[in-house]
C-alpha cells in the first residue's frame, strides 16, 4: 500500500479498532467530519457512534477523560488537533497521566495515546504550528514519540496504542501528505525508544526528527557529491531517548549536527548535545552544532520559511563541522 503519514496513521487507526474492541477514538470533530486533517476520516462509519466521539472544544476535559478510560480498562487515543493547543491539558498529562503507575505503586496504568499535529509548514494562525516536544520529553514517565515517514507513523502508532503507558504522539503535519512510501497491509509495529538510521556515514553524524528530517536527507544529499560522507539519525522517539545509537554513531564520526525545528534554547538538540558530552566527549573532534528555529513565535504566513531550518542552512553547519 503506497501511502502518506496521514493514511499511514489512518490506517493504524483502523486496524487497532478492528482488533481490540476496548479502543476508543475522541477529540474535536474527529467523528462526524473525520478530524482536521482527516486522520479519523471513515472510523465512525466503520465502528458505530460509541466508540468514536466529538468532544466540546476542551482539551483539558479531553485528556482527563483519556485518563479515566485508560484506568478502567479502555485504549483511549485522544486528538489534540494542534499541538499548541495542548497545554491547557498539560495539566492531566503530568499530574495524572504520566504518574499514574508510580502513584499507585502498579496497582493503576494509563494505556493511552494523545495524538496531536507538531510543527509549523502549513501558513496556520496563532498556536497551530509549535514545536514543544522537548517541554513533553521532559516529563517521566510519558513517552514521545515523533514518526518521520509513513512506515513508521502506522508501526509506532500501533505500539502506542497497545504500550502499557501512557504515550505523546506527535505527528509532523508539515509532511502529512507531501511524502509518500509503501507500508505493509495488516498490523505491524515499529518500536518506541529506538532510533533509526538512516543513512550510514563516516564524516559526521546528522540528527534529527518530524519533518525536519527530510530537510536534512535533502542537505545531506547536496553534499554527497562533495565528498561529505555523513551518517544520519532519525530519533524518533524523544522519551524514551535511544541513547546508545547516538553514542555509537558519534564515537565512530567524531562529529555531530543536530537539527530541528523547535526554537533552539532549551530545544532537544540542547540534551542530545549534553548526552554526547557525558559519554562521548573524547571522541569528539569537533564542538556539536546545532541548526535550530529561532528564539521566538513560529512568524505568520510566509515568513515560516525563513524560521524553519532549510537545507542551505543545514548544509553550512556540515559544512563548518566537517572543516573544524
Amino acid at each position: 500500500m503506497n501511502a502518506t503519514i496521514i493514511q499511514a496513521v489512518n490506517d493504524a487507526l483502523h486496524e487497532e479498532m478492528g482488533n481490540d474492541e476496548q479502543t476508543v477514538v475522541f477529540g474535536q470533530d474527529v467523528a462526524e467530519s473525520g478530524g482536521v486533517f482527516r486522520a479519523t476520516e471513515g472510523l465512525k462509519e466503520e465502528f458505530g457512534g460509541e466508540r468514536v466521539l466529538d468532544t466540546p472544544l476542551s482539551e483539558i476535559a479531553i485528556v482527563g477523560s483519556a485518563v479515566g478510560l485508560a484506568t478502567h480498562g479502555f485504549r483511549p487515543i485522544a486528538e489534540i488537533q494542534f499541538s499548541g493547543f495542548l497545554p491547557p491539558a498539560f495539566d492531566q498529562l503530568v499530574t495524572n497521566a504520566s504518574r499514574i503507575r508510580w502513584r499507585t505503586r502498579g496497582e493503576l496504568t494509563a494505556p493511552m495515546v494523545v495524538r496531536t499535529p507538531y510543527g509549523a509548514g502549513v501558513r496556520a494562525l496563532e498556536h497551530h504550528s509549535e514545536s514543544l516536544e522537548s517541554i513533553y520529553g521532559h516529563v517521566p514517565g510519558l513517552k514521545v514519540a515523533i514518526p518521520s515517514t509513513p512506515h513508521d507513523a502506522k508501526g509506532m502508532l500501533i505500539s502506542a496504542i497497545r504500550d502499557p503507558d501512557p504515550v505523546l504522539f506527535m505527528e509532523p503535519k508539515h509532511v502529512y501528505r507531501s511524502y509518500r512510501e509503501d507500508i505493509d497491509e495488516g498490523t505491524y509495529t515499529e518500536p518506541l525508544g529506538e532510533a533509526a538510521v538512516r543513512q550510514e556515514g563516516e564524516d559526521l553524524t546528522v540528527i534529527s526528527w518530524g519533518a525536519m528530517m527530510h530537510q536534512t536527507l535533502e542537505a545531506v544529499e547536496n553534499l554527497a557529491d562533495k565528498g561529505v560522507d555523513a551518517e544520519v539519525i532519525d530519533l524518533r522517539t524523544i522519551s524514551p531517548l535511544d541513547k546508545e545509537t547516538i553514542v555509537e554513531s558519534v564515537k565512530k564520526t567524531g562529529r555531530c549536527v543536530v537539527v530541528h525545528e523547535a526554537a533552539k534554547t532549551g530545544g532537544f538538540g540542547a540534551e542530545i548535545a549534553a548526552t554526547i558530552n557525558d559519554e562521548a566527549l573524547m571522541y569528539l573532534e569537533a564542538p556539536i552544532e546545532r541548526v535550530a528555529g529561532f528564539d521566538v513565535p513560529v512568524p505568520l504566513l510566509s515568513m515560516e520559511d525563513y524560521y524553519i531550518p532549510p537545507p542551505p542552512r543545514i548544509e553550512e553547519a556540515i559544512k563548518d563541522t566537517v572543516a573544524y
